[in-house]
């Protein structure tokens, strides 16, 4: 048995406790529990979810690419990408470290998230579009990679799902912790939701 925790981590913080630099936000200003450690990470530029556990054998279960858990995405890009694009990201593009997987990819007319801070530069002549991209890979930085690829900068990205882990009922630097009685297993059911640390 063991005790995961899903976090919505905030625009511009860390995906880690300390900050060796200084004066950056970190895990331990929304969640502070002796000894868990992230299961992969997310960029300092982008939010969603991450989840965290003290069960090493877990961490790795759940970021170990061989298990191709998937990670699903919100991304608003920069313009309007047209068909050609989004099937280039569906068949995979070659990025300097090679070729991706095959991405699923649609667009999103109305995406309920929250509001960033600080929102994003938006240019008035230039529209920009929502997507869902689900991948099951981990290369850095690679969702935005990608987008920039077919032409289409990514302006904000929001993880809102890594495998049948989703980050529903979440506002950024929220938290709540699952009991799993079984490996890769949610238990919904057994979530009890804590607000952020005051």
């Amino acid at each position: 048995m063991s005790t995961l925790y899903l976090l919505h981590k905030p625009y511009r913080m860390l995906s880690q406790f300390t900050d060796e630099r200084g004066g950056r936000a970190t895990l331990k200003d929304v969640i502070d529990m002796p000894g868990i450690y992230a299961a992969g990470r997310l960029d300092y530029d982008s939010e969603g979810l991450l989840l965290l556990t003290d069960d090493g054998a877990l961490i790795h279960r759940i970021s170990d690419p061989r298990h191709k858990q998937p990670k699903t995405y919100w991304v608003q890009v920069e313009g309007e990408p047209g068909d050609t694009a989004l099937d280039a990201l569906r068949q995979g593009v070659t990025l300097k470290d090679g070729v991706t997987r095959p991405a699923r990819v649609r667009r999103l007319s109305d995406p309920r998230v929250a509001p960033r801070q600080p929102p994003i530069r938006r240019r008035i002549e230039t529209p920009t579009t929502w997507l869902e991209v689900v991948i099951t890979e981990g290369r850095n930085r690679q969702v935005r990679r990608m987008t920039a690829h077919v032409g289409h900068p990514t302006l904000r990205l929001i993880r809102v799902a890594i495998g049948a882990w989703r980050l529903e009922g979440l506002a950024p630097g929220q938290w709540r912790s699952e009991t799993l009685h079984a490996p890769m297993k949610p238990r919904p059911s057994s979530a009890r939701a804590t607000r952020r640390r005051s």
